[in-house]
């Protein structure tokens, strides 16, 4: 799977792209993410990308032009059109079906906000989804943006070592993940649950079962 990542901070992706799952998935082929930079394909000495919002108002809006070229770039790489998301407090909130759904794609674009918004007639020409990670409003995209793409990513093939891993963690089954237990067997006077160290997996999953449901009717019911 591709991921091209279309924004004005390339440099503030670098080092979370670079470690843990994502910097693996990378290094082993399974994944490919791109950031690029929008100032680069602007018509101007100045690189500018930004200019003031007709109808007055405050702040500057993000130029249609710029961020065309850029996605079409990509879009030329690629062979066609690619399903591109723009994150945005005005979008649909992200879910774990989300990443399930956007993780079966070849290629991926997601585009980063700034200023007090884009020019509305790009985003009506090369927008497929508009997403939020949540009700609040952040400077950019970009930390939306990582918080998709290691989502997502879980759920492309080979990317973690243990595929249950994905597929049985929280929000699976709309229900939130048990606890879990390691070594010692006894800490700070708190033991571990006997059930887990019987051995029977039948006895273990209906504990764990019955644990999420607990779990989500007491957090997130």
């Amino acid at each position: 799977m591709r991921i091209d990542i279309l924004t004005l901070f390339p440099d503030t992706l670098g080092d979370v792209l670079s470690e843990s799952i994502l910097g693996r998935a990378q290094e082993r082929g399974y994944i490919s993410i791109e950031a690029h930079q929008i100032r680069d394909y602007t018509a101007n000495k100045q690189n500018q990308v930004d200019d003031y919002p007709y109808g007055g108002g405050r702040g500057a809006i993000m130029q249609a032009d710029p961020l065309y070229r850029c996605w079409e770039a990509v879009c030329d790489e690629a062979g066609g059109a690619v399903h591109t998301v723009y994150l945005s407090p005005c979008g649909h909130t992200f879910k774990q079906a989300d990443a399930i759904r956007l993780s079966k794609l070849d290629n991926l674009i997601l585009v980063c906000g700034h200023y007090e918004g884009i020019d509305e007639r790009v985003l009506e020409e090369v927008v497929t989804d508009y997403v939020s990670i949540g009700d609040y409003v952040l400077t950019g995209g970009e930390l939306p943006a990582l918080v998709m793409m290691d989502a997502i990513s879980r759920f492309v093939p080979g990317v973690l070592n243990n595929e249950e891993s994905a597929e049985f963690d929280s929000f699976h089954d709309n229900l939130l993940e048990y606890p879990q237990y390691s070594r010692p067997e006894e800490w700070h006077g708190k033991k571990v649950p006997e059930v887990l160290l019987s051995g029977h997996h039948a006895n273990v999953d209906k504990w764990r079962r019955e644990q999420s449901i607990i779990r989500t009717a007491k957090w997130r019911p």
